[in-house]
């Protein structure tokens, strides 16, 4: 690897201030003397220096948080929303404070680190506003109208062990802990340790705001040290990351019966139909594909292109990614930064190496940039790819797309679902209820028709997730608030029992509620 380089800013635009760090690693549940120092994925320079988890401090972690849950459940569901309402502006206020920790700690582009900012201000907003509303007891449907009364009760499943990935560390930690907090839990957290710093600088925000100090827990660890006391004591799990550490986490929950979510890996299809805005859909696909330098589970990887707009789309899409601009500055012209971790450069360069010895050709990019950083790959376009080449089946997560030439809506359709994994995929056509329809054939948890994913991620009123080997459960929506909850039915029975009155034989008995469920039916009170 090449030597850490310094990006015309200078050095010392690469730091945080010593004071910010040490408040922030104060929120770290860490009673030893270990410690790591992170670095910053734009030059290799150290970043910070964070203390180090163990066994002892998660479950110190959870009897915190245990503690302090007992008092939250208590509140209304309103009064537990208050923090949340707050931070949408304490937010806004502290914008670029925040994008700057994103971008040091992950090294991904400005205008990716906002989309961490919008996703956790309104998401957090979406269900302090929500959350009353979704938790409030509810009337429903008894056995018998007018003597059965029935009421649905939500209760808080207790302590929630919640482990986020490196990649979005600041939306995927704070928008799933919004909902699980707002329900009546208390939050035990790990963070990845590279890109910890995000969520303990939310944590310190939120603290501020009026949440209670110990209701959510930050522990700072390697999964071999503290992933399984981190697990033992949950009574619930949302884990997001690999569909290899989604298994492990079933397989370890499954005896306890304890419930879990689990938001995957995937190998995301974008199809470009007959009849598609050659233009436009070859500059959605930089976004589609290259956010995050690729490093997005819902970013796209396979590209089907209908044979009747093939050769406007596939050299204009090229043109595009070749002119891209990538950088390390803290600014929002650059275009695409860099990769997160060294293991991310090895792979994608592995999988891109292979893929061209195998015989795919390259139209942009395709190569390390080494002179821009340390963990810079270029966007890169990649056809003639077959499925003996790891790149075809495989999730790359990076900066790189296959892109193949179908004839017909239905071949695209059948291809885009050859796969295990069905998170999220993208269709473009000039015909919005044609994309719909096409959009109802894929088997992937969200389709988003012209556009890459955010317009399905970023409705947060309705579930998103994975089919397949994507994923169990849903964030967003309804069921991202009640996942962290227990129902609980209470019926109370008036007037009359549910068995024969007086001296009604069971055979009479039999006859009179058999015949009632004719005359339900046809009141239609059933």
């Amino acid at each position: 690897m090449a030597s850490p380089t310094v990006p015309a800013q200078g050095a010392a635009a690469y730091r945080l201030p010593p004071p910010l760090i040490e408040r922030l690693t104060s929120h770290i549940v860490a009673g030893g003397a270990e410690s790591t120092t992170i670095p910053t994925p734009f030059t290799g320079e150290d970043l910070a220096t964070v203390p180090l988890s163990s066994a002892d401090d998660v479950r110190r972690a959870h009897e915190r948080a245990r503690e302090a849950q007992r008092a939250w459940a208590k509140l209304s569901p309103g009064e537990r929303a208050k923090p949340f309402l707050r931070l949408a502006d304490a937010l806004v206020e502290r914008r670029d404070e925040i994008l700057d920790v994103i971008q040091l700690e992950t090294g991904k582009a400005r205008r990716h680190a906002l989309e961490e900012f919008l996703d956790v201000a309104l998401c957090s907003l979406y269900y302090a506003r929500r959350a009353p509303g979704l938790l409030k007891p509810k009337r429903r449907q008894g056995m018998m109208p007018g003597l059965t009364r029935v009421q649905e009760l939500r209760h808080p499943k207790g302590v929630v062990a919640l482990i986020a990935p490196w990649n979005y560390p600041f939306a995927l930690g704070a928008s799933d802990i919004a909902p699980a907090l707002m329900a009546g839990n208390a939050v035990v957290h790990k963070p990845d340790t590279q890109t910890c710093l995000s969520s303990l600088w939310v944590l310190d925000l939120l603290v501020s705001l009026g949440l209670p100090r110990h209701l959510w827990q930050i522990v700072v660890g390697e999964p071999a040290e503290i992933g399984d006391p981190l697990i033992e004591q949950a009574d619930y799990v949302s884990f997001t990351g690999s569909t290899r550490g989604g298994r492990a986490i079933a397989e370890k929950v499954a005896p306890r019966l304890v419930g879990y979510s689990l938001e995957l890996g995937g190998k995301n299809p974008m199809i470009v139909l007959d009849d598609a805005d050659v233009e436009r859909a070859a500059r959605g696909a930089l976004r589609a594909c290259f956010t995050n330098a690729g490093q997005l589970c819902i970013s796209i990887e396979r590209m089907y292109v209908h044979a009747a707009v093939y050769d406007r789309f596939v050299p204009r899409f090229a043109d595009l990614v070749n002119g891209m601009r990538l950088g390390a500055e803290l600014d929002f012209d650059v275009e695409m930064g860099s990769l997160t971790y060294p293991r991310q450069l090895e792979a994608v360069t592995r999988h891109v190496g292979q893929a061209v010895e195998a015989g795919a050709t390259v139209l942009a990019g395709g190569n390390a940039r080494p002179d821009l950083g340390p963990l810079f790959f270029e966007p890169t376009v990649l056809t003639d790819v077959t499925a003996d080449m790891d790149l075809c089946a495989n999730e790359t997560f990076g900066p790189v797309v296959a892109v193949y030439k179908v004839a017909s809506e239905d071949e695209a359709v059948e291809r885009a679902n050859d796969t295990e994994y069905g998170l999220n995929a993208s269709v473009w056509t000039k015909n919005a209820a044609r994309g719909r329809r096409v959009a109802a054939r894929i088997q992937a948890g969200t389709v988003n028709v012209n556009d890459g994913f955010g317009a399905a991620y970023a409705s947060y009123d309705a579930p998103m997730g994975g089919m397949k080997q994507s994923g169990v459960g849903r964030r967003h929506g309804a069921e991202g608030l009640l996942k962290f909850t227990e129902a609980q039915t209470i019926a109370s029975q008036h007037i009359a029992d549910l068995e024969p009155p007086g001296s009604l034989s069971y055979a009479r008995f039999a006859d009179v509620m058999t015949s009632g469920i004719k005359a339900m039916k046809r009141m239609r009170v059933k």
